[in-house]
């Protein structure tokens, strides 16, 4: 696997030149170009690559550090990019809606009860010094998030909502989540809805509390998903299903290991370390602290949260046009790929 650790440019002026490309004997075998974020949630990608599952394939994968799942909407609807991994975004509908070929086709990260991974983060001396209390004392904080218009806004209007308040009761800037520790610590924002590690990153260095589990007020969402751009839902069709078939081992692998809220089962040592050499800034002994994601080893999405999401997204006026989640979501890929994996069983 080659990575580039550049991050890429925002919106539709994404340029071919803004993908970092090293020219390398691997250029022979085609190597798919993946979307990322800096969240635990994209662990199964490491994963597939690290344990030979893309090899297996025929496949080569470079990994390519995006700001958001909302940046990489244009590359992949461009053939620039042809994988994303993160989280839905209104983008997403409306780049489906102006007819740009992106479709998302497998699960990401979903916070089911116990793996609630996205914690609510405030600045450690507003606990200290009891400015924050309980949750109604986030209203008039100014907290961040990655991007406007994607899932965690959804979040936030959820968890505000739990507490008699709404978004207009505090202030979201936007910024990628490994800049908020930065903000955190030199008293930028006040807090942020991060997603592990950064929330137990953030403790280590003293410049947060996690306060505030996803799963405590919205469980079960659907925040994270594998999107496939033009190439893969074009030519590349058999790429596509070896792609989606070498993923699904990896998420397999990192649910086998998922225990009582933490990455603790057989192969526990293993996962951590590889998203760790990928990470250098993590450490396998801080990653044992994290709370994972939840991964369906099948690969399916929640729907109904997908159009609990889009009607939040359509009601602050982020959707141009009538699109649903139907129309965003192709699920024909990961059919292809049960067809000879089977359906998963716990180990």
């Amino acid at each position: 696997m080659k990575r580039s650790r550049a991050i890429t440019a925002l919106g539709a002026g994404f340029a071919a030149s803004a993908l970092p490309r090293i020219t390398t004997a691997q250029d022979t075998a085609a190597a798919l170009k993946i979307g990322v974020t800096t969240a635990l949630t994209t662990a199964p990608l490491y994963i597939s690559d690290r344990m030979g599952f893309f090899k297996d394939e025929g496949l080569t994968v470079d990994i390519v550090d995006f700001v958001s799942a909302a940046a990489m909407v244009a590359p992949l609807g461009a053939g620039q990019l042809d994988v994303g991994a993160g989280v839905i975004s209104a983008g997403l509908y409306n780049a489906v809606s102006r007819g740009i070929h992106v479709r998302a086709v497998a699960d990401l990260g979903s916070d089911p009860p116990g793996y609630g991974f996205q914690w609510l983060v405030i600045r450690t001396d507003l606990v200290k010094s009891g400015r924050y209390k309980t949750l109604k004392d986030i209203k008039g904080m100014t907290l961040s998030t990655p991007a406007p218009g994607i899932a965690t806004m959804s979040q936030y209007g959820h968890m505000l909502k739990s507490v008699g308040l709404t978004l207009s009761d505090v202030k979201v800037i936007y910024m990628p989540n490994p800049d908020a520790l930065v903000a955190l610590k030199n008293g930028a924002i006040d807090g942020s809805l991060l997603p592990e590690p950064s929330p137990t990153i953030a403790v280590k260095l003293g410049v947060g509390v996690k306060v505030l589990p996803d799963d405590a007020y919205y469980p079960n969402q659907q925040i994270a998903v594998i999107l496939y751009g033009s190439n893969l839902l074009g030519a590349d069709r058999t790429k596509a299903v070896k792609f989606m078939r070498a993923y699904l081992k990896g998420v397999r692998i990192y649910n086998d290991s998922l225990r009582n809220g933490k990455i603790a089962g057989p192969q526990a040592p293993a996962i951590l370390k590889i998203f760790s050499d990928t990470n250098k800034q993590l450490d396998p002994t801080l990653l044992a602290d994290v709370t994972p994601n939840g991964n369906n080893p099948n690969g399916q999405m929640n729907m109904a949260s997908l159009n609990e999401d889009l009607t939040f997204f359509k009601q602050q006026g982020w959707i141009e046009g009538d699109v649903t989640p139907a129309q965003l979501v192709d699920t024909s890929y990961l059919d292809e790929a049960l067809k000879t994996l089977g359906t998963y069983r716990k180990r």
